[in-house]
């Protein structure tokens, strides 16, 4: 036997108790950055997905779009507009948020995790009241903040044995309107609601850093007491404030843990999951 067929089984054998351990529990990714732009870290991401539905865990997917969202609006000749890392979203780049994240985005995400085996169901949060929302602040236009989630259309996905594929936009309860919502912030107020055991966010970063320059000081475990002096020693700061609050509050609303991942590292989803060796920042 070869050494190369030893470690396949070496590794599958790793696999078993994790497989076992999240067997029917509910894992909530929020998919974005480069993993969603790079071909070939689509499909690593693709086919963990699908890997970890085959033996049985309950994925939801959340996205974003922001890159396809912004390759529109210069379609149309109109420039993006950011107040304090959102986007402003007035009523046309609304129409556009809409059309790009609950079609094109969505569709192709699904049409993808189907063609490579797996089954998926595309929502949005407007079906069947998923997120409703009301206006987050004026000076964002229509960026909402989420006021309920009605989990029964991804549960039932669930349920019926698919993939449930999750666009944020909301339904609006203050007006006559949809709502961009931010897609970290989306992924874990639906983690809480579904009782999720993990809510994993994919990034373009390592994870949590005790120096930003470099790679090997990463934080590995970060208990939610620890929070608020890394933040005050600027050890998380800039973006990384709202994607660590996100975390903070589905922990504390009941989900088992949080992990802010390296989308960039192709299978990094499993390397997380399904194996001794994590490589995110766990927030617990």
């Amino acid at each position: 036997m070869s050494d190369h067929v030893q470690q396949r089984a070496e590794v599958l054998a790793e696999a078993l108790p994790y497989i076992q351990k999240y067997s029917g529990k509910t894992v909530v990714v929020k998919y974005g950055g480069n993993a969603m732009i790079s071909e070939e870290l689509r499909q690593a991401v693709i086919s963990d997905i699908i890997l970890l539905h085959l033996v049985g865990i309950r994925v939801v997917v959340v996205h974003g779009g922001g890159p396809e969202i912004n390759e529109m609006l210069r379609k149309i000749g109109k420039e993006s507009k950011f107040v304090d890392g959102l986007r402003y979203t007035d009523a046309e780049t609304m129409d556009i948020v809409q059309q790009v994240l609950c079609g094109r985005v969505n569709k192709n995400l699904v049409a993808t995790l189907n063609r490579m085996g797996g089954r998926a169901v595309g929502l949005c949060g407007m079906d069947g009241g998923l997120f409703q929302a009301k206006v987050l602040d004026e000076r964002y236009g229509l960026v909402g903040e989420i006021t309920r989630v009605d989990s029964a259309p991804v549960l039932d996905c669930l349920n019926a044995g698919y993939i449930p594929v999750v666009s944020t936009v909301a339904q609006g309860e203050d007006a006559e309107t949809a709502y961009n919502i931010n897609a970290d912030t989306a992924a874990a107020k639906l983690a809480v609601a579904l009782h999720a055991e993990k809510l994993i966010l994919l990034t373009d970063v390592r994870g949590l850093l005790l120096d930003p320059k470099d790679e090997e000081t990463l934080i590995p475990v970060v208990p939610l007491s620890h929070v608020p002096a890394l933040v005050k020693d600027g050890i998380i700061s800039g973006g990384m404030i709202p994607k660590v609050d996100c975390c903070v509050e589905a922990v504390r609303s009941g989900v088992r843990s949080t992990i802010i991942l390296d989308g960039r590292i192709p299978h990094s989803i499993l390397i997380e999951l399904l194996s001794d060796e994590g490589i995110g920042t766990m927030l617990l």
